[in-house]
């Protein structure tokens, strides 16, 4: 319990206990847990996570570069398969450049921490990942947070007098917890019409869109109007890390200014070479794609068959808002209990009253596995009297 010699619990471990005691009360208490069953929470989109070719490419970069990188990029950390697979990922997204970071949270904590700048105004979507709202936290800028894809009030933000430096929109393309798109297109144009900087996190569109698999920048195609997009390997790609693609020119500032990338351990090298394999992979693998876009189509058919409530975008990522925290949980750990892993989303994830299934779809599930899963979770609900 963290006592002093006196025999009295020490002031900051009763704070640690009673918050603790009160997160638990609220249902929020967070575990860790081992996949249980099958996979309906993870974010491997593609079943590429053991795929043995990029398995392979792995083990011949640990057999030629190690296990570590022993090192910051800018000491002796840097390998030459780092700045190939940058090469190799700069190309898929038709960018001049790209950085490659070891998570896509390093990423965002840097890249705005580096250009927001003060009388800078930094417009960000309300939904946006935690990652961004603290690379945004840590940066310089007037933050205004605007109403989730409400373009109107975005514009509204947007005609006001032009702040002192520059402006900034930031948008996820495929938000996380909620599954929707953003309209790129339009973000794009009206970030254009007033002179703003477009940043956007790919994390979840990445390998899954586009005509070569590269995200939803491709799908919009709007690339020229991207100041720099983030996108994560860690994903549908199955490896791990992100990378900032954009202008030659943001890649070398970052280089020399961003310091979650300057101060940190580069990443493991056999990783990039997996990277190589995937991108590969992905790219020249259109019916996996596709493949992965009919099970999105064929998940929510099921469910409104079962009349369950789906968004009207059928993405990868399916929100069944619970509400209550608690109750959340139970319907999570009774699919767990029959073979389901699927995991209870909570506050401060979501807004409060919002918590959540998070399921996600991938390659692996067969039509059975879909039947099967969307006809226990209709049991399961209609026993919480949530169906």
């Amino acid at each position: 319990m963290g006592k002093t010699r006196g025999g009295e619990v020490s002031g900051i471990k009763r704070r640690i206990s009673e918050e603790l005691e009160e997160i638990t009360a609220r249902g929020l208490m967070r575990c860790l847990s081992p996949p249980r069953g099958l996979d309906f929470s993870s974010n491997d989109y593609l079943g590429l996570a053991q795929n043995k070719n990029i398995g392979k490419a792995f083990i011949k970069g640990v057999k030629k570069h190690g296990v570590g990188s022993s090192g910051s990029r800018l000491l002796r950390g840097e390998r030459d398969v780092f700045s190939e697979v940058e090469i190799d990922f700069a190309a898929w997204k038709v960018t001049e450049s790209s950085l490659y970071f070891a998570t896509g949270y390093q990423a965002n904590i840097g890249i705005f921490q580096t250009f927001l700048r003060e009388g800078d105004v930094v417009f960000s979507d309300e939904l946006n990942h935690a990652s961004i709202i603290d690379g945004i936290r840590l940066g310089k800028a007037r933050k205004i947070v605007y109403p989730h894809l409400d373009l109107e009030r975005l514009e509204e933000f947007l005609s006001s007098p032009d702040p002192a430096g520059e402006k900034f929109v930031v948008t996820e393309s495929l938000f996380s917890m909620d599954g929707d798109i953003a309209p790129l297109d339009k973000i794009a144009a009206v970030t254009h019409k007033y002179g703003a900087n477009l940043i956007v996190d790919e994390a979840h569109a990445v390998g899954l869109y586009g005509a070569t698999g590269s995200g939803l920048i491709e799908e919009f195609d709007i690339g020229k109007e991207v100041f720099l997009s983030v996108n994560t390997a860690g994903k549908a790609l199955g490896v791990s890390g992100a990378f900032v693609a954009g202008d030659e020119t943001i890649i070398q500032y970052l280089v020399n200014r961003c310091r979650s990338f300057i101060f940190s351990t580069a990443p493991v090298p056999a990783a990039a070479a997996a990277i190589r394999e995937a991108i590969k992979y992905v790219s020249s693998n259109p019916k996996l794609r596709r493949r992965h876009r009919e099970i999105c189509t064929a998940f929510a058919d099921l469910m409104g068959g079962h009349k369950l409530e789906v968004p009207r975008n059928s993405t990868h990522i399916v929100p069944v808002l619970i509400g209550d925290s608690k109750k959340a949980l139970r319907v999570a750990e009774s699919m767990q209990s029959r073979g389901f892993d699927v995991r209870a989303i909570r506050p401060p994830t979501v807004p409060p009253g919002t918590s959540r299934l998070r399921i996600s779809l991938n390659t692996k599930h067969s039509d059975s596995d879909l039947e099967a899963f969307v006809g226990i979770l209709a049991d399961v609900l209609d026993s919480e009297g949530q169906g």
